[in-house]
Protein backbone atom coordinates (compact mmCIF):
# COMPACT_ATOMS: atom_id res chain seq x y z
CA UNK A 1 0.00 0.00 0.00
CA UNK A 2 1.11 3.48 -0.56
CA UNK A 3 2.11 5.94 1.80
CA UNK A 4 -1.21 7.99 0.89
CA UNK A 5 -3.29 5.16 2.67
CA UNK A 6 -1.47 4.96 5.75
CA UNK A 7 -3.30 5.71 9.21
CA UNK A 8 -2.40 6.64 12.66
CA UNK A 9 -4.62 5.76 14.91
CA UNK A 10 -4.72 6.64 18.49
CA UNK A 11 -5.31 3.19 20.30
CA UNK A 12 -6.44 2.92 23.77
CA UNK A 13 -7.33 -1.19 23.17
CA UNK A 14 -10.97 -0.96 23.92
CA UNK A 15 -13.59 -2.30 21.90
CA UNK A 16 -13.92 1.24 19.68
CA UNK A 17 -10.69 1.82 18.37
CA UNK A 18 -10.09 -2.02 18.00
CA UNK A 19 -12.88 -2.52 15.29
CA UNK A 20 -11.80 0.55 13.95
CA UNK A 21 -8.41 -1.07 13.19
CA UNK A 22 -10.50 -3.63 11.21
CA UNK A 23 -12.67 -1.02 9.43
CA UNK A 24 -9.05 1.14 8.28
CA UNK A 25 -8.04 -2.36 7.35
CA UNK A 26 -10.94 -3.30 5.25
CA UNK A 27 -11.21 -0.08 3.66
CA UNK A 28 -7.66 -0.25 2.57
CA UNK A 29 -5.76 1.28 4.73
CA UNK A 30 -2.60 0.48 6.59
CA UNK A 31 -3.31 1.34 9.98
CA UNK A 32 -0.33 2.48 12.69
CA UNK A 33 -1.89 2.03 16.17
CA UNK A 34 -0.07 4.64 18.94
CA UNK A 35 -0.65 4.27 22.77
CA UNK A 36 0.23 7.27 24.52
CA UNK A 37 1.32 6.40 28.48
CA UNK A 38 0.12 9.14 30.79
CA UNK A 39 -0.08 6.86 33.88
CA UNK A 40 -2.83 5.01 34.23
CA UNK A 41 -1.70 1.46 34.80
CA UNK A 42 -2.67 -0.44 32.00
CA UNK A 43 -1.23 -3.30 30.48
CA UNK A 44 0.70 -1.65 27.57
CA UNK A 45 2.39 -4.47 26.40
CA UNK A 46 -0.98 -6.47 26.00
CA UNK A 47 -2.33 -3.20 24.16
CA UNK A 48 0.33 -3.35 21.76
CA UNK A 49 0.42 -6.97 20.94
CA UNK A 50 -3.70 -6.63 20.99
CA UNK A 51 -3.32 -3.52 17.95
CA UNK A 52 -1.38 -6.29 16.02
CA UNK A 53 -3.67 -9.02 16.62
CA UNK A 54 -6.57 -7.14 15.18
CA UNK A 55 -4.70 -6.21 11.78
CA UNK A 56 -2.16 -2.73 12.58
CA UNK A 57 0.83 -3.15 10.47
CA UNK A 58 3.06 -1.51 13.42
CA UNK A 59 2.22 -0.43 17.08
CA UNK A 60 3.88 1.97 19.11
CA UNK A 61 3.67 3.16 23.10
CA UNK A 62 5.21 6.25 23.36
CA UNK A 63 6.09 7.02 27.18
CA UNK A 64 4.58 10.97 28.15
CA UNK A 65 4.16 9.62 32.29
CA UNK A 66 6.69 12.66 32.73
CA UNK A 67 5.77 15.53 30.36
CA UNK A 68 1.78 14.42 31.02
CA UNK A 69 2.62 15.07 34.88
CA UNK A 70 4.64 18.17 34.50
CA UNK A 71 3.34 20.26 31.52
CA UNK A 72 -1.10 19.46 31.80
CA UNK A 73 -1.27 17.25 35.43
CA UNK A 74 0.68 19.74 37.63
CA UNK A 75 -0.33 23.04 35.61
CA UNK A 76 -4.15 21.85 36.30
CA UNK A 77 -3.82 21.00 39.83
CA UNK A 78 -2.03 24.21 40.62
CA UNK A 79 -4.87 25.98 39.11
CA UNK A 80 -7.24 24.46 40.98
CA UNK A 81 -8.95 23.93 37.67
CA UNK A 82 -12.43 22.33 38.36
CA UNK A 83 -14.95 20.10 35.48
CA UNK A 84 -18.55 21.26 35.48
CA UNK A 85 -17.47 23.70 38.12
CA UNK A 86 -17.83 21.32 40.95
CA UNK A 87 -15.40 18.14 39.75
CA UNK A 88 -11.19 18.90 40.06
CA UNK A 89 -9.94 18.50 36.34
CA UNK A 90 -6.94 16.44 37.66
CA UNK A 91 -8.73 13.32 39.44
Amino acid sequence: MSENNKVILAYSGGLDTSVAIAWLKDKGYDVVACCINVGEGKDLDFIKQKALNVGAVKAYVIDALDEFADNYAAVALKANAMYEGSYPLIS
